[in-house]
């Protein structure tokens, strides 16, 4: 190759560089800042947040998991601790190998998909106290939540009131 064609490469080179330097790096930048922002402003379903129980005996984090479906863990007890003075756990769960698990922490709501019209149903809810899974749709309604669970058809069942706890 020539001597002046080496050079003439090597400046048309430098050229693009520099181009490349000056547009396409802000851009990219630029275009990952703003997927970012999206991401950190993305808005969570109002369903998703802290819930005390009616009887404001427990809080449920009720979220969204990567599946798309929402579920509700134990997060907060009125009396954590059993009568032995240990949290306590889902001693009437009737699978045994359960029944020494904290109830502090336990997932009781599971697989609801995205609502319609306020009511998120296709999921089960599990209650420590008797040990029973339960169908289960939710009412969304503003600052509370009507949780009905019910066996069979949601005809006969029975609803609890839950309010926002966050």
């Amino acid at each position: 190759m020539p001597k002046n064609t080496v050079h003439d490469f090597c400046y048309h080179c430098k050229k693009l560089i520099a181009v490349f330097r000056q547009i396409c790096i802000p851009f990219l930048l630029l275009t990952g800042l703003l997927l970012a922002g999206q991401t950190a402003f993305a808005q969570k379903d109002k369903l998703e947040g802290l819930w005390y129980n009616e009887t404001k005996s427990a809080k449920v984090r009720i979220f969204k998991a990567t599946n798309g479906k929402f579920y509700g863990k134990v997060e907060w007890l009125a009396e954590p601790d059993g009568k032995n003075g240990k949290p306590k756990t889902d001693a009437n769960n009737p699978d045994k190998s359960k029944r020494s698990e904290p109830i502090l922490g336990l997932i009781i709501m599971k697989g609801f998909h995205t609502p319609k019209n306020d009511v998120y149903e296709g999921g089960t809810i599990y209650d420590p106290n008797n040990g029973k899974t339960y169908s289960c749709k939710i009412t969304h309604k503003g600052n509370t939540l009507d949780v009905r669970g019910y066996i069979g058809i949601s005809m006969i069942g029975r609803t609890t009131v839950w309010s926002r706890a966050d």
